[in-house]
């Protein structure tokens, strides 16, 4: 059975939060109330000087995301698309090289970030998921297993491109389109901190927040295990 002080912070009922407010309410499940020891162990993380810049820029961007941020009591005003956020955190992280790590089916996606990134002053190195031609077989895919059934099929290789990447000693590693558990690999394997500009979703035009968005009317068969 699960542990009732497990947290839940998803399924918080409160919209005054402890974690949001020192006057804030917290129910049993609370990891604020519940982690003292383990988030003070983590946030000395922060201390560490290259941590403690990147989570202060960090920071900062998100802030800078809002217009108009003096006018009280203050209204969200959102202003900058994913891809200005991750040109300007690059820019204040004085970052220079930036690689792509990004899906062969989304090449045309991978081609405008790197005409933005080059209007924007970097240097960019892009990898795509196929690069090695390592046939799918490697990794023990039968034949019926594959997309195209008796056909050659080179795999995804997260791990050549983080190798790649790493290779070319980038600072900062863009994901356009990995799949998913590919993207895994990557995040692990990867030098660099990486950032996800698109999550790939082949049926919702890669908007996976489509299908959480609707699970209570279109998408409700997700509510039930087994879909």
């Amino acid at each position: 059975m699960k542990d009732e002080r497990s947290p839940e912070c998803a399924m918080c009922p409160f919209k005054d939060r402890i974690c949001q407010s020192k006057e804030g309410k917290a129910p049993e499940s609370c990891p604020t109330i519940n982690y003292r020891e383990v988030i003070s162990k983590a946030e000395k993380e922060y201390e560490k000087p290259e941590i403690h810049e990147f989570a202060r820029m960090a920071s900062i961007q998100e802030s800078e995301c809002y217009s108009n941020r003096h006018i009280q009591p203050y209204v969200l005003h959102p202003v900058k698309p994913r891809v200005q956020e991750i040109c300007e955190f690059a820019q204040k992280m004085g970052y220079r090289k930036l690689g792509i790590a990004f899906c062969t089916g989304l090449r045309p996606e991978a081609k405008a970030l790197t005409r933005i990134l080059d209007a924007q002053g970097f240097e960019v190195v892009s990898v795509v998921c196929k690069a090695g031609a390592t046939p799918k077989e490697v990794i023990g895919i039968r034949e019926e297993e594959k997309i195209r059934i008796g056909q050659f099929e080179s795999m995804c290789s997260p791990i050549v491109q983080a190798a790649i990447l790493n290779e070319e000693k980038t600072d900062l590693n863009i994901l356009v389109g990995l799949c998913v558990g590919h993207d895994s690999l990557f995040f692990k394997y990867s030098n660099a901190f990486c950032t996800v500009l698109i999550a790939k979703d082949r049926v919702l035009g890669h908007n996976p927040a489509g299908a959480l968005y609707t699970s209570g009317t279109y998408y409700a068969r997700m509510l039930r295990k087994g879909f």
